[in-house]
């Protein structure tokens, strides 16, 4: 008689280690406009120059979270943009942790390390941004998931560029890709602010437990 007893109290017992499981096991993370990749990616060796005219290596990416860009300081509307969204959301980028924004130029011909210190003042002095010759650049860039080529000829040539970000880890690897994107059809894409904060605090949230 006390069989159906001792059978209801393995399903019972069952039941709540099942639970317990479903409870410890990492709820899927719902992004607003990036790309997790599947496994961290290690990016290729650098040395880059920053404003200061310092040199700038994957040493520098250790034991903090970076936020990469790409553009040029010449750029007529994206990155002047981009700057003034970053600078406006970065008080609540990852407030827990540190994080360093890095502005990459593309456009060394231009851009001397006077030229980015002067842009940097401008929109944020708590940013860094850094550059090198084409040989230097289009490994990390590629490696950072961006693309960007010359247009034009002239003093005035201008530089197509990808308009998406960049997240590396403290251990130097990139985590995720944070894309424009389209609300509705025939609408430019961007990124919005309170999309970048929830996805870049989200990502660093569950990478620092």
């Amino acid at each position: 008689m006390k069989l159906p007893w001792i059978i209801a109290a393995a399903l019972l017992m069952a039941a709540g280690v099942y639970a317990s499981l479903q409870l410890n096991q990492d709820k899927q993370l719902v992004l607003q406009t990036s790309f997790e990749y599947p496994t961290p990616q290690p990016l290729a060796p650098f040395i880059l120059t920053d404003q200061q005219g310092n040199n700038f290596t994957n040493a520098e990416l250790l034991g903090k979270w970076s936020l990469f860009f790409i553009g040029y300081t010449s750029c007529p509307d994206v990155c002047p943009t981009t700057m003034g969204k970053l600078s406006s959301a970065y008080s609540k980028l990852s407030k827990e942790n540190e994080l360093q924004v890095i502005f990459l130029s593309v456009d060394p011909q231009r851009d001397s390390k006077e030229k980015l210190e002067n842009y940097i003042q401008f929109f944020n002095s708590e940013f860094t941004a850094v550059t090198g010759e084409h040989s230097q650049l289009l490994p990390v860039t590629r490696s950072l998931g961006f693309v960007y080529s010359m247009i034009g000829s002239g003093p005035d040539y201008q530089v197509d560029h990808s308009a998406s970000f960049a997240l590396v880890s403290p251990q130097g690897k990139k985590i995720a890709i944070i894309k424009p994107k389209s609300d509705s059809l025939g609408t430019i894409p961007q990124i919005k602010n309170s999309d970048l904060i929830h996805d870049v605090n989200a990502l660093i949230a569950k990478y620092s437990r």
